[in-house]
């Protein structure tokens, strides 16, 4: 029982390693990461300010990209803080109650942008399969209805496993590789980590299964309306509607999807390749394209 509240008090706090052998130029490189996180919070900022003053974008879609800018930001601001001090000042130590709080405002706005593009998936197909009917069925009162459950949706749903980890007594190293992800804390731990394994597949299925799923079943409809418009120029018209929200599912999913496999298959692989694949990405280019 000593030795296990010892480890647990010895973890008041964990080590970000970053990049393995860069640490003399990584002033440098914190030069394109801040270009980056910069571009993206200007970008958002723009695609908010231009929604707001044009009228004729008071539309649900438009709604809906507010919503995506927003979220984007706050996954850009819940991550640079933390970035800045380790390029900046070389402070590579995180406390475990601000590990936590980055992991809740990684996930959460994770789980909320793929909700949001499934809504603005639904968005679509309403918009091409049944047009004269879209504005009595997407109302602003529908789409305030929409983002609220999607805030209690994915706001609600991490508490429940990030609350056991300061109970988790720590054995191993306490140096997380660039980040404060779940399955890379959870791995340092020797206490019993079933319950968050089998939570965080849960969470996988039920709510990025669940919104994909969505997203795929969205564009077979919109797939199977385009297929009817007669002309060829209505069938590119209606397409090219999408072609933008196609780009940020990808721009979504595609790295998602990789650094679970990077974790599962490529462990050992160069840190550049992990922390390229765990930077949250910005969709601002593919929002910009709505406007």
């Amino acid at each position: 029982m000593t030795s296990s509240n010892l480890s647990i008090e010895q973890l008041a706090s964990f080590y970000l390693c970053w990049i393995p052998g860069y640490e003399d130029v990584q002033h440098f490189i914190s030069i394109p990461f801040c270009v980056f996180y910069l571009i993206g919070i200007g970008g958002n900022c723009t695609v908010l300010h231009i929604i707001h003053t044009d009228k004729s974008l008071h539309e649900p879609m438009y709604y809906f990209l507010a919503m995506l800018s927003l979220t984007d930001m706050g996954m850009s601001i819940s991550t640079l803080p933390t970035v800045l001090r380790i390029f900046w000042f070389d402070a590579k130590e995180i406390e475990m109650n601000t590990c936590i709080a980055q992991m809740y405002f990684i996930y959460t706005f994770s789980l909320m942008e793929s909700a949001l593009l499934l809504a603005m998936a639904f968005d679509l197909c309403v918009a091409i399969s049944d047009p004269l009917r879209y504005s009595s069925k997407l109302t602003p009162q529908c789409v305030v209805c929409i983002g609220v459950f999607i805030i209690i949706r994915c706001s609600t749903v991490l508490p429940v496993v990030l609350v056991r980890i300061p109970t988790f007594s720590f054995c191993h190293s306490h140096v997380l590789s660039y980040s404060c992800l779940h399955q890379d804390v959870i791995l340092l731990a020797c206490s019993d980590i079933s319950f968050n394994v089998l939570y965080g597949l849960f969470i996988v299925a039920f709510y990025w299964g669940v919104d994909s799923l969505g997203i795929f079943l969205s564009y077979t409809f919109i797939l199977h309306s385009v297929l009817r418009i007669a002309s060829r120029g209505g069938k590119l018209k209606a397409l090219s509607t999408c072609v933008s929200h196609i780009c940020a599912v990808l721009i979504l999913y595609v790295p998602m999807i990789g650094l679970s496999l990077v974790h599962r298959f490529a462990k050992h692989s160069s840190p550049i390749i992990h922390i390229t694949m765990a930077k949250p990405v910005s969709s601002t280019g593919s929002q910009l394209n709505y406007l």
